[in-house]
């Protein structure tokens, strides 16, 4: 499938008539016994149901769905994942030279997570020690290592009605009872704290929170995790801090790491470099107990962490080697350059949203690489909801969105800014969704698209 311009994107291979019929055989060979006998082994039917839940898997279903005939080129704006644009490769260059520097020089840091607790502790008022950091496979590891350690009978996890959809896939793997909190857009995206505790009971062990918030774009105030905090006190939980965006922000609110108020509740802040740096690909994170009076210990927590790390691989060594030095010389000014660009193609988007009635942008993002949109069904026809809207957007338009459901909301759709300019003004150029007006009400035309050329 011709990806146009943008050649350095990757695209999921179609799976292919011929592909269905070996799986089909396959499947058929395994009912009957194959060599004459009865197979005593199957897959695993839990992975298929957690995968359908996951991103790669919405996506690719998505891009199923393009035209293979190379006329259109694809704009994949459900990806968020910057560093395949030329706009975004800033910080990179200069994590290779680290990593260059630290191999010519056998640079052998043997306490990276003194490093880990040296970059976190400048906004803390409760120093981390090197005990207090576990280095993971990025943060998707530390995110599965926390699930695992949550897992037991009858346990449940809280987490929002938006959520990066990873919690979920591993929650539903791990078999850890889901239980959604709700968000308030028109108040800033806010914890509806209320809804935290209608749905908490003596079987809660933790609030997963997201800040900056994944995919809706806001940064918490300290007031609000201060009442998080006291609230998740009052319910005897842990929360863990998913802050893997805290260094994409370019919006007018600081940053405020959870860990702050570790004196009121314990706190698990889970970080990598992926997205401030943007190196997704490289794979290494942590995970920061922040936890002043050792409530982790005294409850087996820590312990627990450290017997499933045992049985999983390490981050690559020669990262772990160079995360000081990308931790401790990367400058500020190449985090405002790209931030910068975000900020722009956010401004631009939001701008132009504001022509497509049926898409709602209910608060301009303020960080990370994506902005959501609440799709408004009554203007629209034919559509039955967000993955139906994307489906035909992708069938008809090779224009690649993500749907909401992917992050647990319904009929709302997050596309990516983290992409060069110029694909944007062509989504909003050349491929436009025109919405008409008719007997006063706006339809939409995915299924009959007026192209402006």
């Amino acid at each position: 499938v011709t990806m146009g311009q943008y050649t350095n994107l990757f695209v999921p291979s179609f799976e292919t008539d011929q592909d269905e019929e070996v799986e089909r055989k396959t499947e058929m060979q395994t009912l009957n016994g194959g060599g004459g006998g009865v197979w005593r082994f199957k897959g695993n039917k839990a992975a298929k149901e957690a995968a359908s839940v996951s991103m790669k898997g919405i996506l690719s279903r998505l891009f199923e769905n393009c035209s293979r005939d190379g006329k259109k080129t694809i704009l994949p704006l459900g990806h968020c994942d910057p560093i395949v644009y030329p706009c975004f490769k800033t910080s990179i260059v200069h994590c290779m030279l680290y990593i260059f520097e630290t191999i010519h020089h056998l640079y052998c840091y043997l306490y990276t997570p003194r490093a880990v607790a040296n970059y976190l502790n400048s906004d803390l008022p409760h120093k981390l020690k090197s005990d207090d950091i576990f280095m993971t496979i990025g943060c998707c590891q530390g995110i599965e290592t926390m699930i695992q350690v949550l897992s037991s009978p009858k346990s449940n996890i809280l987490l929002s009605s938006l959520v990066y959809p990873l919690y979920h896939s591993y929650a539903i793997h791990d078999l850890v009872e889901i239980r959604k909190y709700e968000l308030l857009p028109d108040q800033d995206w806010e914890i509806d704290l209320q809804s935290v505790e209608a749905i908490a009971d003596h079987n809660t062990v933790a609030m997963v929170i997201c800040n900056p918030h994944n995919p809706c774009g806001n940064v918490y105030t300290y007031h609000h995790l201060k009442k998080v905090a006291e609230m998740a006190r009052k319910l005897g939980i842990m929360v863990i801090s998913d802050e893997v965006f805290k260094e994409t922000i370019y919006g007018k609110n600081p940053f405020v790491p959870m860990g702050i108020f570790a004196s009121i509740i314990p706190v698990v802040t889970l970080g990598s470099i992926s997205k401030g740096w943007l190196v997704p690909g490289w794979r290494i994170g942590w995970m920061a107990m922040n936890d002043p009076s050792n409530v982790f210990k005294t409850t087996g927590v820590v312990e627990s962490i450290k017997h499933l790390l045992n049985i999983s691989p390490d981050p690559s060594t020669i990262l772990q080697f160079a995360l000081p030095n990308i931790l401790e010389k990367t400058k500020k000014d190449y985090f405002e350059k790209k931030n910068l660009t975000l900020s722009q193609n956010v401004d631009m988007m939001f701008d132009a949203l504001k022509e497509i009635p049926c898409l709602v942008c209910p608060k301009k993002p303020e960080s990370c690489t994506s902005l959501v949109t609440k799709l408004d069904l009554s203007l629209l026809e034919d559509i039955t909801d967000d993955v139906d809207f994307c489906m035909k957007l992708a069938r008809e338009e090779n224009l690649v969105l993500l749907p909401g459901e992917v992050f647990g909301k319904n009929n709302w759709v997050r596309i990516s800014i983290g992409v060069e300019r110029s694909m944007l003004q062509d989504v909003f150029g050349e491929r436009e969704i025109y919405l008409r007006e008719s007997d006063d009400k706006y339809k939409n035309c995915v299924g009959n698209v007026v192209n402006a050329s």
